[in-house]
């Protein structure tokens, strides 16, 4: 019974150890344990060896039921802690997979599979195109959906293919649009001011006062005094005419008054067409003695051109005695390319800059666009008249031409956003989500880096300024590929589900390869590699592919030795290359 009781007494201190480390506060559980353990130490003055009250056991069941009750209960509190801790972090955990997720791209569906070199030809599994051997290409679910908002032939490219192929994009504005047009200018006199002069009477030259080319002279200087014996003896019949004026002016025969009026007329004007001017004429009237010789004056401002006047020398009306150019204004000719013509209007200001005079502008305008373009170099000659007052602009140099064209304010996208195939063209609009919308424009002029936008865009729109050919690609394979292609396209036989027969390995051509005993020893060391198919078709336009009935098959034969014939698909004996088919609509090899 002892061993019982003790065996009783100490198993109650197992669970008291365990349960108490459980315990916050391990002090006040170790005094516990000493509290309860007190009462079991037996006493060996009152109760005997072998024996128990028991009242003494009944109270040593409560006390333990009562400590495994509270510690029941202290540990529910811990646990029910812990597991509001492991509620709390599995809830963060759920929050941020669910996160994940939306942030996540999620996996698209693969609708099937297509030759990217012949979009029509569809596979419900990935391979190899039968007719080119290249690999098809999955079509995702996602790009074949598009959102309803979108406009008719949009198209979607997803983010790491556009990085992938460098897109980049502008954006369509109204800003105000100028272009220079440059061009080179020769300068040349101005030919509405070049004077031509020539005596008007039969003589000789006395002297001369302008007597080398290129002088300048001014309005009314002299340039030569002539000797004429017709206008010494018109000179003459002027003063008897005024004489017999003066005598008859108290006449009274009225007829004669009026005759001799009428004489002195006639000689007067007959001076006068001969350049000789009033002062000279009251001259003459008051001294009443004719001069020898008559002066040239020069009717403009300018510089001598050419001069023919010579002392002694005999001239006639017909003579020319100088040329005189007015160089205050001068013309600059400049040759502006045919497709730069249009651009080119009657007053246009010019900027006239010389090569070797730099940080000085001359300003001109446009006074004449010549009818004819020059057919060697194709340009046409417009003339730019330029004021040229300090005469540093000089006949036959050559300047540079700006013409500054004001366009005002236009619609204008990047010149890489255009993508002209000749006929028409198209810049791709970007819309959100990855879309695109190929777009026709109608282009105006081409400025700097710019092109105006006569109509197909709005301001504030996306373009793509980069990478427009791979775009357009994309544009045109999913086009096809949804639907647009021919029809019974036939990719060389093959079908969707076949697997696509293997390119023939020709790198088994060996010279010396065992040959069939039917057919003589050939040397194969000059082979080249050949495609698998007969080389006698030509190149088969897939855009015109039908359907075709089955064709039938006499034989199969090496390509490199048409005499071996087999009656049944395989490779060449003697040089591994595979066997091709003899049709019975082809001509026997």
């Amino acid at each position: 019974m002892l061993g019982k009781e003790n065996q009783t007494d100490e198993s109650p201190s197992k669970p008291n150890e365990v349960m108490g480390e459980m315990l916050p506060n391990g002090q006040v559980e170790s005094e516990a344990l000493a509290t309860v353990e007190s009462p079991l130490e037996p006493e060996s003055s009152e109760i005997p060896s072998g024996t128990m009250p028991k009242q003494r056991r009944a109270s040593i069941r409560w006390l333990l039921l009562l400590l495994l009750t509270g510690l029941s209960l202290l540990g529910y509190t811990q646990r029910a802690r812990i597991a509001d801790w492991w509620k709390a972090k599995t809830a963060e955990k759920m929050a941020e997979g669910e996160h994940a997720k939306s942030t996540q791209t999620p996996e698209l569906k693969v609708l099937y599979w297509v030759d990217p070199m012949h979009p029509a030809y569809k596979s419900d599994q990935p391979g190899k195109a039968p007719d080119c051997g290249m690999d098809l290409v999955p079509v995702y679910e996602e790009g074949a959906t598009k959102k309803a908002d979108l406009p008719e032939g949009a198209f979607q490219i997803s983010p790491e293919k556009q990085q992938m192929i460098g897109v980049q994009y502008g954006e369509a504005t109204y800003q105000a649009v100028t272009k220079t047009l440059r061009a080179v200018g020769r300068m040349a006199y101005d030919e509405t001011k070049i004077t031509r002069i020539h005596p008007r009477i039969e003589g000789w030259i006395e002297e001369v006062f302008v007597d080398f080319t290129g002088k300048q002279v001014g309005k009314g200087q002299p340039l030569i005094s002539l000797y004429s014996p017709e206008l010494w003896q018109t000179q003459q019949e002027y003063l008897l005419a005024l004489k017999g004026r003066n005598e008859l002016a108290n006449s009274s025969f009225r007829e004669a008054v009026v005759s001799s009026a009428s004489l002195l007329e006639a000689a007067r004007k007959r001076l006068e067409l001969w350049d000789i001017d009033l002062k000279q004429l009251e001259h003459l009237e008051h001294t009443g003695k004719p001069f020898k010789t008559l002066t040239l004056y020069a009717p403009s401002d300018g510089f001598v051109l050419t001069r023919n006047a010579f002392p002694k020398q005999r001239v006639t009306p017909e003579t020319e005695l100088y040329a005189i150019a007015d160089l205050s204004t001068i013309w600059v000719l400049a040759d502006i390319y045919e497709y730069e013509a249009p651009e080119i209007k009657l007053g246009q200001a010019v900027n006239i800059t010389l090569p070797y005079s730099a940080g000085r502008t001359y300003r001109g305008k446009v006074a004449y666009i010549y009818p004819q373009l020059d057919n060697a170099t194709r340009t046409l000659k417009v003339r730019i008249e330029v004021p040229n007052t300090d005469f540093k602009l000089k006949p036959d140099m050559y300047a540079n031409v700006e013409l500054r064209i004001e366009y005002g304010k236009r619609l204008v996208v990047p010149q890489d956003a255009v993508l002209d195939s000749g006929t028409e063209q198209t810049v791709f609009i970007a819309h959100e989500g990855g879309y695109f919308e190929p777009r026709k424009v109608e282009l105006g002029a081409k400025v700097d880096h710019n092109v105006i936008i006569l109509g197909g865009l709005k301001a504030g729109e996306r373009v793509v300024t980069s990478a427009n050919f791979l775009v357009d690609s994309e544009s045109r394979l999913k086009s096809a590929a949804g639907g647009m292609g021919m029809p019974g396209m036939n990719h060389g036989g093959g079908t969707a589900n076949s697997k696509p027969t293997p390119p023939a390995n020709h790198s088994l051509h060996q010279s010396g390869a065992t040959p069939v005993p039917s057919i003589k020893t050939e040397d194969h060391s000059q082979h080249q590699p050949k495609p698998t198919t007969t080389p006698k078709p030509p190149a088969t336009d897939h855009s015109q592919h039908q359907a075709q009935p089955a064709r039938k098959i006499l034989y199969w034969y090496d390509p490199m030795h048409p005499k071996y014939q087999a009656n049944k698909p395989g490779k060449a004996p003697d040089c591994g290359m595979d066997l091709v088919p003899q049709y019975a609509d082809e001509k026997k090899q």
